[in-house]
């Protein structure tokens, strides 16, 4: 890149809204070399993130847009619309260390996708992708925000950086500053040679992963001239993920500023496990086998024994609910075969009162609309009782005025 362009850039980097990406990269919320400000959480540990799925609680959150995961292509940024900036950023910080990240740039015209090593006192470490030039990754640095537009650096990409994904790792020390793709040294930068270790970045970094529009069509022409050209925003741009190796090459709590001076030997390290190293390192939630297994021997027997007085009442109570309802399908029965009996009984003195049940026949007294009580004949109409022939020996007469009640033949008493 031409010492002109960057210097379009720098003009433009600090003067335009447009492109929340750069802007995020040169700014801090508090700054050590001006004031006092609150510690930063330490990672303190060596841990790969593969984002097939959403990173350990503590370890990153989103400053911009939305990621999406997948077992297969790993974490997905997508620039949508004008204004999408989607950035995936570590809570915590590494203090010399080293990054490998497997990445596939997006493509597209002014589309820029980014690993970005930032501190609280604008040191950082870049690498830079766009997405209208496949054959190339860049790099970058600078030191306090300060702007040396002769820091960039241009790599060739074998295959692409478009098609497939590449590993783009950074191995950083106090001494010096190393790029590395798909495991080949291609730049190393001493400190001494970033204005004598001035300019160099040296302060607790943390580890930002994004896409954002350089070619947006407001931005600076310098951007825009940059980035290679104005974004088509008519299709989406998607950067993808696999994994990134974060190693610390320090160990501690936390990471404070002992002065202002920004340097590395004013960083004050407190002793102790970060949120992240907690997070990480917390065992999984166990199934219930697992805790099963995990009981004292006591337990479990107390465990069993429980169990077995549980099902014991269980069973005698089914044993209870059987023999009940055997005991109820018996009185049934029961009272089945004495109402057979009864009327056994009833059908054997039928005929020995030489009476016909099939030919039975009795007046039944309703009560009449006109009040009073009204007769209606049940029976065999060929041979009702009282007829000319009279009525069977010995048989109930309703025309003997006076003989019994009239009551129904079958609670008759006569013989």
């Amino acid at each position: 890149m031409s010492v002109k362009s960057h210097l379009m850039l720098a003009a433009a980097l600090f003067s335009s809204i447009f492109v929340p990406p750069v802007a995020a990269q040169l700014h801090t919320d508090c700054d050590p070399m001006e004031k006092d400000c609150p510690p930063d959480p330490a990672f303190g540990t060596t841990h790969t993130f593969y984002f097939n799925a959403t990173p350990p609680q503590d370890t990153f959150k989103l400053t911009a847009g939305k990621v999406e995961y997948n077992p297969d292509t790993g974490a997905a940024f997508t620039m949508r619309k004008k204004g999408d900036s989607v950035t995936l950023m570590s809570n915590f910080y590494f203090f010399f260390g080293r990054t490998e990240v497997l990445l596939k740039a997006a493509s597209g015209t002014g589309v820029i996708s980014s690993i970005v090593w930032s501190s609280d006192v604008l040191d950082e470490v870049d690498w830079e992708f766009k997405g209208g030039n496949e054959s190339y990754a860049f790099s970058n640095y600078f030191g306090k925000g300060r702007q040396d537009w002769k820091n960039g650096g241009d790599h060739l990409v074998k295959g692409g950086v478009l098609n497939d994904y590449h590993n783009y790792t950074c191995v950083w020390t106090k001494e010096q500053l190393e790029w590395w793709l798909d495991g080949e040294h291609i730049r190393t930068l001493l400190a001494k040679d970033a204005n004598n270790t001035d300019n160099y970045p040296q302060t607790p970094m943390k580890l930002s992963l994004g896409i954002w529009a350089g070619g947006d069509p407001d931005a600076e022409k310098g951007v825009i001239e940059w980035a290679g050209g104005v974004t088509d925003y008519s299709e989406p741009h998607t950067m993808y993920v696999k994994s990134a190796l974060v190693e610390d090459f320090s160990t501690g709590k936390e990471y404070s500023y002992g002065d202002r001076s920004g340097t590395w030997e004013s960083i004050k390290i407190v002793s102790g496990n970060s949120t992240a190293f907690e997070s990480i390192h917390k065992e999984p939630e166990k199934s219930l086998s697992d805790k099963w297994n995990d009981l004292p021997s006591g337990t479990k027997s107390g465990i069993y024994a429980a169990a077995g007085v549980v099902g014991a009442l269980l069973f005698g109570a089914l044993i209870f609910y059987y023999l009940k309802q055997r005991r109820r399908g018996q009185q049934e029965a029961a009272l089945a075969a004495q109402r057979q009996e009864q009327e056994r009984v009833e059908l054997e003195r039928f005929k020995r009162e030489g009476r016909d049940p099939d030919a039975l026949a009795f007046d039944g007294a309703e009560y009449g609309a006109k009040g009073g009580m009204a007769t209606t004949a049940y029976g065999v109409p060929d041979s009702p009782p009282g007829s000319s022939a009279g009525p069977p020996e010995k048989t109930w007469d309703p025309t003997n005025s006076s003989g019994p009640a009239a009551v129904p033949l079958l609670h008759d008493n006569a013989k």
